[in-house]
């Protein structure tokens, strides 16, 4: 099993930055529709949609870029084939987890929200899960 080395660490607090950026995509998106009057549930398909060619477009576009280096086998490759597995690895698993955990995540916290809201205002509302 091989250890972290400092490339691989790189690719790792890359792989952060491009998985924030995919994020920031969607719920950018999703927030904008609200203001325009979507509801949450519609608002997140349809954000998911629209954004869904950019993620598809930048994964796909550094998961090819990075492997030539990750199959490369000259002198010193070892060294940056961590970093490249890395990001490949990470890139593809994150991409579907954007589009599956970030809308579940904005719905169960935009719930919350309107739970406590609703509670400072005088009501009592209990938020449905369905």
């Amino acid at each position: 099993m091989q250890s972290l080395n400092i490339f691989s660490l790189l690719g790792i607090i890359m792989l952060v930055g491009l998985v924030a950026k995919n994020a920031i995509l969607l719920v950018d998106y999703a927030n904008h529709l609200r203001e325009k009057g979507y509801d949450v549930i519609d608002a997140l398909m349809e954000s998911g949609k629209t954004r869904l060619r950019p993620i598809l477009m930048t994964t796909i576009a550094m998961v090819i870029g990075m492997l030539p280096l990750a199959l490369a086998s000259g002198a010193g490759a070892e060294w940056k084939n961590g970093m490249a597995w890395a990001l490949i690895g990470g890139l593809t698993s994150s991409m579907l987890l954007t589009l599956v955990v970030v809308p579940v995540v904005y719905i169960i916290i935009y719930k919350i929200s309107r739970f406590f809201t609703r509670k400072q205002s005088g009501e009592i509302a209990v938020p449905a899960l369905g």
